[in-house]
């Protein structure tokens, strides 16, 4: 029995590393396409391929995908609350451009600070299905743990010019949107019964967000589609993980809860991130002690704020 309660929570441990690992792929991509908005468009857009065929062969799914509408038109939903997709097909196109710039493990720190921030905010206004909920001390204290966790990461940086100071800052504003997304994907995955259906959504106007954003740069600028191909073959393959990590939620969550979920798939997250920059780095990431400690200090932040409601739970 207690073998059988461990099995959900490193299924949720391994779905961060293979968070990590889709932002290595993506950023890879990126690297040899040339073109960020490009190689998340190729993420996105095989993803979507994979679940139309999912939403085709399964009945359950399919349902889900109807009951949106519907849900929208009793007022269970709102109709912006089926956007989450915009927000995620940003965030991957930040991952494609910052990653083979600043590295797997810088990234995640920041996205993790802005993650944890945000869900502060979203949390009291009440933009997730559980309503309203108070900022804690715990919570509003891990918060800025997080951020000093990505301080912490590129100091050595600052002042060597080793590390784009933007690409950290939009990759924090990412981890904004992390946040939002997530709560408005919950409520969506609540109307359709199922999380699947509500991904679909996620990967059509991610999808769309990004074509939109790459038709722009074809038009104003000499930005050409590269033709696909090429390329090692994994580096294809983050729209499939991006299924995959959906398929691990929709299993693990009913059993351990979604904060437990989130808490251990965000340290899965981190180490994969660590591990992934010292086997596998880009040309720009620069490994030491500061980035070890920014990510030993990231691990407290999301503990601490997530303390109090895993007792709870």
């Amino acid at each position: 029995m207690v073998t059988r309660r461990w099995i959900p929570l490193i299924g949720a441990f391994a779905a961060g590393t293979v968070i990590a690992v889709q932002g290595r792929l993506n950023g890879g991509l990126s690297t040899f396409i040339g073109n960020g908005v490009e190689a998340a468009l190729v993420s996105f857009g095989s993803g979507l391929v994979i679940l139309v065929f999912i939403v085709l062969l399964v009945p359950s799914v399919r349902r889900g995908v109807a009951r949106i509408p519907a849900a929208i038109r009793v007022g269970e939903l709102n109709r912006w609350h089926v956007l989450g997709g915009l927000i995620g097909g940003a965030f991957i196109g930040v991952q494609s451009i910052a990653i083979p710039i600043v590295g797997v493990a810088v990234f995640t720190v920041a996205v993790v600070a802005g993650q944890s921030t945000n869900s502060l905010f979203v949390d009291k206004v009440g933009l997730g299905p559980a309503g309203k909920q108070p900022i804690t001390w715990s919570r509003a204290i891990s918060a800025l743990i997080a951020v000093v966790a990505v301080a912490v990461a590129v100091s050595d940086r600052f002042t060597s010019g080793g590390v784009s100071l933007i690409l950290v800052a939009v990759s924090f504003v990412g981890g904004l949107g992390v946040a939002v997304q997530q709560a408005i994907n919950g409520r969506v995955s609540n109307a359709a019964r199922n999380p699947i259906s509500a991904t679909f959504y996620n990967f059509f106007f991610g999808t769309a967000i990004l074509a939109f954003a790459f038709a722009g740069a074809w038009v104003v600028s000499d930005t050409d589609a590269k033709v696909i191909g090429g390329a090692p073959w994994w580096l294809y393959a983050g729209g499939a993980l991006g299924v995959i990590l959906i398929a691990i939620a929709a299993w693990a969550v009913p059993k351990i809860g979604v904060l437990a979920f989130a808490l251990v798939s965000i340290s899965g997250q981190l180490s994969g991130a660590l591990v992934i920059d010292v086997v596998a780095p880009t040309t720009s990431t620069n490994f030491g002690w500061h980035l070890v400690a920014g990510v030993l200090i990231a691990f407290l932040a999301v503990a601490l704020g997530a303390r109090g409601r895993l007792r709870a739970n």
